[in-house]
């Protein structure tokens, strides 16, 4: 099971890039990283979690959705042209609700 450890903001202009089809990529905002522990391995990783609560490894991402990287654009030069703003129902953070229970 992996499970959120810590949370930090992230600032503005980084994104999550995700393929749906080989021709078709979106992104979203990333609203925070997350030190992300697995207890099956043993092991902690950093993710960003998206403005729609995804992220690589996320039980709850989009059917289809593909992680490709994490990118910046300085808010400056506007976003990305795969830019998505959809909003979906998390604990306000981006978060998954369930990722922010304690710790058993």
């Amino acid at each position: 099971m992996k499970r959120i450890i810590e949370i930090v903001p992230a600032r503005p202009g980084w994104y999550a890039r995700w393929r749906f089809a080989p021709d078709a990529t979106r992104s979203y905002p990333v609203t925070v990283w997350a030190l992300v522990e697995d207890t099956e391995q043993a092991s902690r990783e950093v993710v960003g979690v998206d403005s729609i609560g995804q992220w690589p490894g996320g039980d709850d991402n989009e059917a289809g959705a593909d992680f490709v990287r994490y990118l910046f654009q300085p808010p400056e030069t506007g976003e990305p042209d795969d830019a998505h703003q959809r909003t979906r129902s998390t604990s306000g953070s981006g978060v998954p609700p369930s990722l922010l229970e304690p710790a058993t």
